[in-house]
């Protein structure tokens, strides 16, 4: 039986209720006006998705290069917090400045660098699980943090839901609406990351060296010797590259791919809304159930749906059917995060946790540059955006395959 939830998880699950209000306005109100500002500039829906997906793109790629270097440094005594805090304040600043981009281009170049600080703080909240619960209380606590995340994150949603789709009754622009939007954003990311800022504490750490700049490069590349030892970690990594990849591509252009069909955009934010309604509950059901079921299992169960729903996206092409895959999207999309980031938690050193979660980010966030890309160039390819979105089945395939291999070690 699980005892009640501790002051310090309590902190740590609020950060995810701040950030993923972010997450929320990446998936939804960006890239609409994204749209609006390209559509302005004369860009054709087809180069509207494209050059959205590889400004994603480049943003995991940055994430994959600095991930793995700034979480090996955040292993020293000290250091996770301090890091931790510089990746929030310049996600938080750089998105109340995106409110004020009319340029599409320049608005694009400040998403880059954006996305990538707020990628970033992942790594540093992620590697802290070690350090404010105990292993069996991991999944149950993960999975909180997502729940909470998705239902919490709804309320600045509505707000600036509110705006988008009323500002000319409210006697604003389109511009203006925006702004706020994303001022607000910013503001209730920045203010619930301050309880865990004043509790956060690292037990787990390395003593800092005197060199320990260059410490940090040599024991990344010492990490990558010790995988060939511990091909468990190995293939869970290799298996969560692909299958979390096709993940963050669905949730990073799930608006954009709608708009692109156009399909109407009050039915798209209502539909995406709806996913974190659905996925509050169904978090914390799979987080209960980890106390019963073994984690691997339910694992296994989420990578098959999101196999099924990226087939079911090749058929989307009414309001209806977005409604349905944002459901689908939403009863497992908690699980799977949740549960693997638990999952590896455990099976990794608790005193390098920054340094093993800055691989966990590359072949996690950093890794969805691949599915972004593949969507992106399919679709201008062959002109069918159903087919880009399709083609991402074959990750959860590779994806099973080498999880199914990692357990049999």
């Amino acid at each position: 039986m699980l005892s009640k939830t501790t002051a310090l998880e309590k902190k740590w699950i609020l950060y995810d209720v701040g950030n993923s209000a972010f997450t929320l306005l990446v998936s939804t109100i960006m890239p609409i006006y994204f749209n609006f500002l390209a559509t302005s500039a004369n860009v054709s829906e087809t180069n509207y998705l494209a050059f959205w997906g590889y400004a994603t793109s480049i943003a995991t790629i940055i994430t994959a290069i600095l991930g793995p270097i700034l979480g090996t440094a955040s292993d020293f005594k000290g250091w996770k917090k301090k890091l931790f805090m510089i990746a929030l304040l310049i996600g938080a600043l750089g998105c109340i400045l995106l409110g004020f981009t009319s340029s599409w281009l320049w608005f694009l170049c400040l998403f880059v660098i954006v996305k990538s600080a707020y990628s970033l703080s992942l790594v540093f909240y992620d590697s802290m699980l070690t350090d404010i619960t105990t292993p069996e209380r991991m999944d149950n606590v993960s999975a909180k943090g997502y729940a909470w995340g998705y239902i919490g994150s709804c309320i600045p949603f509505i707000g600036s839901l509110a705006l988008v789709l009323f500002y000319d009754k409210l006697n604003l622009t389109m511009e203006i609406a925006m702004s706020i939007c994303f001022v607000l954003i910013a503001l209730w990311w920045l203010l619930l990351s301050v309880p865990l800022l004043q509790g956060y504490y690292q037990t787990y750490y390395l003593e800092k060296e005197k060199h320990f700049v260059s410490a940090s490069f040599t024991r990344l590349k010492n990490i990558f010797g010790e995988l060939k030892n511990n091909p468990k970690v190995l293939f869970f990594l290799i298996a969560f590259f692909f299958y979390i990849d096709g993940v963050y591509t669905i949730i990073d252009m799930a608006t954009a791919y709608g708009t692109a069909l156009g399909l109407n955009t009050t039915g798209l934010l209502l539909a995406l809304l709806l996913t974190q309604i659905v996925a509050f509950p169904a978090a914390l059901i799979f987080g209960k159930l980890s106390s019963s079921v073994e984690n691997t299992k339910l694992i296994k169960i989420c990578i098959f749906a999101y196999f099924l729903i990226a087939l079911y996206g090749i058929t989307l092409q009414q309001q209806y059917q977005f409604w349905i895959l944002a459901i689908g999207v939403g009863i497992f999309q908690g699980a799977i995060q949740s549960l693997s980031r638990s999952y590896y938690a455990k099976i990794i050193p608790a005193n390098r946790s920054g340094e093993y979660f800055g691989l966990y980010d590359i072949c996690g966030k950093g890794a969805s540059f691949m599915g972004t890309t593949l969507v992106s160039l399919i679709s201008q390819i062959t002109g069918m955006m159903n087919i880009g979105v399709g083609s991402l089945a074959i990750m959860f395939i590779l994806g099973l395959f080498f999880f199914v291999k990692a357990q049999k070690i």
